[in-house]
Order: structure tokens, then sequence, then C-alpha cells
């Protein structure tokens, strides 16, 4: 979440860095700032009846001392006085607390100056574009067909026992799963990621400290029973390793990938956008994950980028790179890089990536802090990246790389997939 600092040091460039994102700030910043007006008044207040406290406690031993015992009977009653008003103003004051942090949950990240203005997709900016595009025959057929024809992926036995979004993949659909998995854990741990096996379930004391909580609850599955929650991303429990942690500056940065399933409601989608691998409730993906100082974090960001660009040109891919306007950020992120791959037989772009830095956004909520050469305290800077999710990947490798033989694999996956042809 934004800091108290941030926001008092200057509220109108908050309020106007907010509406970027389409979130009118102005009324909720009044009130935060109210409230913290509020809770200065009675940590005086606080302060104040402490300090008398203090001088009474010394004078009722000098009073006994002097035989005053009635002045000193009345010293007691203005103690228990005063102690009783303390009690009633540390309960005002911790109810004042709660309100302040419950506000700023609700208070998006401030986009980066390099954020574009815009409402919706169709506002985000083509940065960079890369790979050749295929040259299909018209009658094409879509990754879904492609499934069915090679016996990949079964979709009506997902929905059979689970429910639509939830594809079963079969034989070589499913050493293909295997392998983009290994190859993108294998390339991360090259890049200088340390992989992580994380679970895939996490508290909502996570869910809170990546911002996926409150903002996205509804898209999250709850495990009720047990209040906990399965994992829309690694991005949620790789990042909670270093929730309530001081590093020293020596220890940075610190770079994680993790491989892990993700569950999401998508709740709202429809249509051709949901059609076969496009849009599923659970899928597989590869994380990357990055603690930095700030002043290294947008260095990291163009490394970020780059990794993810290799898995691309590696695997063949089309791709280009879309920095994301304020409206179609997420709620916690700085600035945003979507990469996206074409699928052919769809004729259309397909998000396999988006990598953000959230600078102290998250370090905030996580109290995720380094220790300086200087010793002091301050805030990390938070990134991660996509690198790469499966579903997209899988049905542009299907559809861009179909042959009148079989499917072509590409020669970077040979060594786990087995074979290098899908027929």
């Amino acid at each position: 979440m934004l800091t108290l600092q941030t926001i008092k040091a200057d509220p109108e460039f908050v309020i106007k860095r907010l509406a970027v994102k389409g979130f009118d700030g102005k009324q909720i910043i009044n009130e935060i700032l109210d409230i913290d007006s509020k809770r200065r008044r009675l940590q005086q207040r606080c302060d104040s009846d402490a300090s008398e406290l203090k001088k009474l406690a010394a004078s009722i031993g000098s009073l006994m001392k002097q035989g005053k015992k009635e002045e000193a009977e009345e010293a007691k009653n203005k103690v228990a006085e005063i102690k009783e008003n303390t009690r009633q103003l540390q309960q005002e004051l911790e109810a004042s607390e709660v309100a302040m942090r419950d506000l700023l949950l609700t208070v998006p990240n401030l986009p980066n100056a390099d954020v574009p203005e815009g409402k919706t997709a169709e506002d985000n900016v083509v940065v960079k574009t890369g790979g050749t595009m295929p040259d299909l025959e018209e009658d094409a057929l879509s990754h879904w067909d492609l499934a069915k024809k090679y016996n990949l992926i079964d979709f009506e036995l997902g929905v059979k026992v689970t429910g639509a979004g939830f594809p079963f993949y079969i034989g070589k659909g499913a050493r293909l799963q295997r392998a983009l998995i290994q190859f993108f854990l294998d390339s991360a741990s090259g890049a200088g990621y340390t992989e992580v096996e994380p679970p895939f379930v996490v508290n909502s004391a996570s869910g809170y400290g990546t911002g996926q909580l409150p903002d996205k609850e509804g898209q999250m599955y709850h495990v009720t029973t047990d209040d906990l929650y399965l994992i829309p991303t690694a991005e949620v429990p790789v990042t909670n390793i270093y929730r309530d942690v001081i590093i020293t500056v020596d220890e940075l940065p610190k770079k994680n990938c993790a491989y892990s399933p993700c569950w999401r409601r998508e709740a709202g989608s429809y249509g051709k956008d949901v059609r076969g691998l496009n849009r599923l409730h659970q899928f597989d993906k590869v994380e990357i994950v990055r603690i930095e100082k700030p002043e290294d974090s947008y260095s990291a960001l163009e490394e970020m980028k780059s990794h993810v660009e290799n898995l691309l040109n590696s695997l063949g891919l089309p791709w280009r790179i879309l920095r994301l306007c304020g409206g179609d950020m997420s709620f916690t992120s700085a600035i945003t890089y979507d990469f996206e791959v074409w699928s052919a037989a769809q004729k259309r772009w397909l998000e396999v990536s988006s990598v953000s830095n959230f600078e102290t956004y998250q370090a905030n909520r996580l109290k995720c802090r380094y220790r300086d050469t200087d010793k002091k305290i301050k805030l990390c800077h938070t990134l991660n990246g996509s690198a790469l999710a499966l579903p997209r990947i899988v049905a542009s490798l299907l559809e861009n790389n179909q042959t009148e033989h079989g499917i072509k694999v590409p020669e970077c996956l040979w060594k786990y997939t087995g074979f290098d042809v899908i027929d």
C-alpha cells in the first residue's frame, strides 16, 4: 500500500496520479489525512497523560513521606482518573489506526510517470515486436481442433470431472506441458534465479501482503473451512517469503523462480475469449520474482523483460510488448509490460506474460525491508513476471507450427519432450 508519508508529502499529486488509473482518490485521501490528524491528536493526549502520571507517581511518594496522606490520596484518585482516560484514548487510537489501514488497503499504487493515460486495453502502447509471422493455409485449424485431432487435450472430460476451464492434457499434450515447465525453470535457473517449490494455498495474510486481497477476493478460490486461498500465481507465496523480513543490503537482489498451478475464477469471461486454452480457471505457470534496492529496480525490470523475450525467441513465436495504460493496469503495479504472442489460426494476439514493478507498494504491506550501508532500514522494491504462462503459449505453438505432416515442436524443447513432431 502507499505509505502515509507519500500521501502527506503531496496529497494533490497522489490524487492526480491515481486518476491515471481511473481511481477517484480525492475523498479517500482526504479521509486518510483527517484520520491521521485525529490519530496524532490522540497520541499527543496519551503522551501528555503519560507525562502527568509520571509526575503524580513521584509526588505520591513524597507526600506520603511528609505525612500528607489526604493530599496523597487525592493524587492517587487523580492517577486512577488519568489511567481510565488514557485507556479510552488508547481504544480510540487503536480504532483510528485500524480505520487508517483499512482505507490505505483500498487505494491503488501510483502509476509510474512512464505509464500512458488511457482507460482500456485499446489504449495500451506497443513498444517492441519480434519473431516472424507464420504463413498458414486459409483452412488452418484452431488449437482446440488440433488438440482434438491429435488427442492432446480433452476439454469435455475436464467439464465432466470438474467443470469448464479445467482441461485434461493427454499423451504428447501432457509431455509438452511438462517440457515447457522444465524449459522455463531451467532458463530461469540459468539466469540466476533460485528455484523454490511453494505451497499452492496461502493464508489471508499472504493475500493481503501482495495485494490480491481485498482487491481480487472475488477472483480467488477460497477454502472457507480453513480460511485458505488457492494461489492465482506463484507471485503470492514466493513474494511472501520476505514478509516481515529485514534483508541486509549485501544480500540483494533476491531472485526466485517457481512453477505452480494457478487458479482464477475469471468471473465475467465469455465468448471467443474463453474458447479452448484462451482462458482457463486452472493453468500452469513459471514465475520470476525479484526483491531489489529502489535504485536498482528499473534496471532489474529491463532484465526481466529481456529474459521473457529470450524465451519467446527460443520458442520461435512472434511476439510484441505492450506498456499498459493506467486504466488497464493492476491495482498493485507501478508499471506493467504485457507480452503477447500471435495466434495464427485465431488471427489474434494472446497475452502470455505480465512483467511488473510494484516499487514499495507491496513491500510496505509486507514489511519487506533492507538495512542499507548507513544502517538505516528502508523499504525494498518488489517485481515479478510470468516466464511463462503455459496455456496460450501452447495454443500459439500448436496453431503456428501446424503442417500437413503434424505439428513441429521447437528445437529447444526436444530434449524435454523426447519428440520433435506431434503426429
